[in-house]
């Protein structure tokens, strides 16, 4: 399983001018991400490799930060992340856009943008009631449950609440095209979260 850590800075196209397409393109800083740790289904039950991007100082991490990160020799980053799956890393070893090519699929996973508390038609594409004939009931949700039985409301009902802020995988994208010494992404389409987020980008292989 290939993947690598990075920052979505924005959107942008593409133009090609042989076939005069237009691609629209999410940029994405990705990596270097050196190789903190390696987990083992022998050892640890799974296959995994734990990934470091985002260098800081050392006064933004906690000691026992510190400690794992200096324990297997790589300095102070920010972003740890485990990508689950076979794969032939080793510790000290370094991620880079390299390891994707053009053409590849791949997945994209981040905290989607926030839009606070929102009601079920915005949140739940509920329909809305009628606007004449003196409705009361325009944006309201409706009934949410039974009287008698079962005298309650089932949990998971959909009704207003948090939108958004969750943690969000965008499949079936492509790689248009990388850039090694910027260590830039270009990827096909949009991909969950606002400018300046963390995304994992992983192989699709679906």
């Amino acid at each position: 399983m290939k993947g690598i850590i990075g920052r979505k800075l924005g959107m942008t196209q593409i133009f090609d001018e042989e076939t005069g397409s237009l691609t629209p393109v999410t940029v994405i800083q990705a990596g270097p991400c050196p190789v903190v740790a390696v987990r083992l289904a022998d050892v640890d039950g799974y296959d995994a490799v734990q990934l470091a991007f985002d260098e800081v100082s050392e006064e933004k991490l906690s000691k026992p930060e510190l400690g794992h990160l200096k324990k297997h020799n790589v300095g102070p980053h920010r972003k740890l992340v485990e990508i689950r799956g076979p794969h032939e890393l080793a510790p000290g070893e370094t991620v880079t856009v390299e390891s994707f090519e053009p053409g590849e699929k791949v997945k994209v996973s981040g905290v989607s943008i926030g839009k606070g508390f929102q009601g079920t038609i915005k949140r739940h594409r509920f329909h809305r009631g009628p606007v004449s004939h003196g409705s009361h009931n325009i944006r309201k949700p409706g009934s949410i449950g039974a009287s008698a039985t079962p005298s309650r409301v089932f949990k998971g009902q959909k009704m207003a609440g948090q939108m958004g802020a969750k943690t969000a995988t965008q499949v079936g994208l492509t790689v248009v095209d990388r850039d090694p010494e910027l260590n830039l992404l270009l990827v096909k389409g949009a991909v969950p979260g606002h400018k300046n987020s963390i995304v994992v980008v992983r192989e699709d292989s679906r």
